[in-house]
């Protein structure tokens, strides 16, 4: 049974890969996820704040409007060693390179065009196999246009191209008003793999404190269908390497997102509730499955769900609209 895929010019022995999360944030963590199977480890983001500002003013930064944060940091423990600065993040990809034997892929956090992109060099220089691109902005003026916005993202992969020679990945929103021609925009310009898809965590109410607070929600196998569909539709239509995250939590959700054409599964809030022990109950999930509908490669089903493989390719875009509501009826 040959589970094997190949992501940003590696050979992974599988498509679990934890995803940037707390559990990156230990080398013992970090040993654990590899030792129930882990085939890479995507590291906890540093931050784009984090290198422009001095600790001092990094910590009150971080406590005021977590909200924001792709990573949901008023999630993790409020204490000052849970913040590691740059510094401390190289020397952490070097703990880790020296004690796992998995490729490393750090991530860069961040939302302008500026001199933090060339800490990927820096990233690079700790032995970091590989690196993503966590872009992480809202828009919120009125002022602002779509083009603008995908501009942003243009330059500062380009940016960060320039620096290093490692593969690239850029993790993206699904709130492009053409998300295709924007993956195929970062595509033309050197994103060796697409990373489907950032989520906004959403702030919330208090209603007793009447205060607007940080609302951590971690994700169920539902919402893999926004994933599933983008990944379907890309696959084979950019050169770039697929990599499907958000709402996989079981095998199933790991076969479905590689018949859609994803190289890699990205996995987190599953680990958060389990622990690393749930990458090989999802590996011996996936096993038998294949083993019981006679699959012998990973390589054999990737994409054969994808909108250029199905025989109803409409299904994937507004055709099935109709049908999936009259279904609910």
């Amino acid at each position: 049974m040959d589970l094997s895929t190949t992501y940003l010019g590696m050979k992974l022995k599988n498509p679990i890969v934890p995803s940037a999360s707390p559990m990156s944030r230990t080398v013992a963590s970090i040993k654990s996820m590899e030792d129930f199977g882990a085939s890479a480890i995507v590291l906890y983001s540093l931050f784009e704040e984090q290198i422009r500002h001095e600790t001092k003013e990094l910590n009150h930064f971080l406590e005021y409007g977590a909200e924001s944060f792709a990573e949901a940091v008023s999630y993790f423990p409020a204490h000052e060693e849970y913040y590691l600065g740059p510094e401390e993040y190289l020397e952490h990809i070097q703990k880790v390179k020296a004690a796992v034997s998995i490729p490393v892929i750090a991530s860069l956090n961040g939302s302008t065009v500026g001199g933090w992109t060339e800490y990927a060099a820096k990233i690079q220089e700790a032995g970091a196999d590989a690196l993503e691109l966590n872009i992480y902005y809202i828009p919120t003026s009125v002022d602002t246009t779509g083009a603008q916005v995908e501009q942003l993202y243009i330059g500062i992969l380009q940016a960060v191209k320039a620096k290093v020679t490692i593969p690239v990945a850029v993790k993206l929103s699904p709130f492009f008003s053409s998300l295709a021609n924007m993956a195929k925009r970062l595509d033309e310009n050197g994103a060796n793999g697409l990373v489907l898809f950032n989520r906004f965590y959403q702030p919330d109410i208090n209603l007793d404190a009447l205060e607007v607070e940080p609302s951590v929600v971690l994700s169920s196998s539902d919402a893999l269908r926004l994933p599933l569909r983008w990944v379907a539709i890309l696959h084979k239509n950019v050169k770039a390497d697929l990599a499907a995250t958000t709402g996989i939590h079981t095998a199933d959700d790991v076969i479905k997102m590689t018949m859609a054409g994803a190289n890699v599964t990205q996995v987190c809030s599953t680990l958060l509730r389990y622990g690393p022990k749930r990458i090989a109950e999802i590996l011996n999930g996936v096993q038998q499955w294949m083993i019981e509908h006679e699959y012998e490669s990973l390589t054999q089903m990737r994409g054969s769900m994808s909108q250029k493989s199905v025989a109803n390719p409409s299904a994937f875009e507004r055709a099935n609209y109709m049908k999936a509501l009259n279904s609910y009826m």
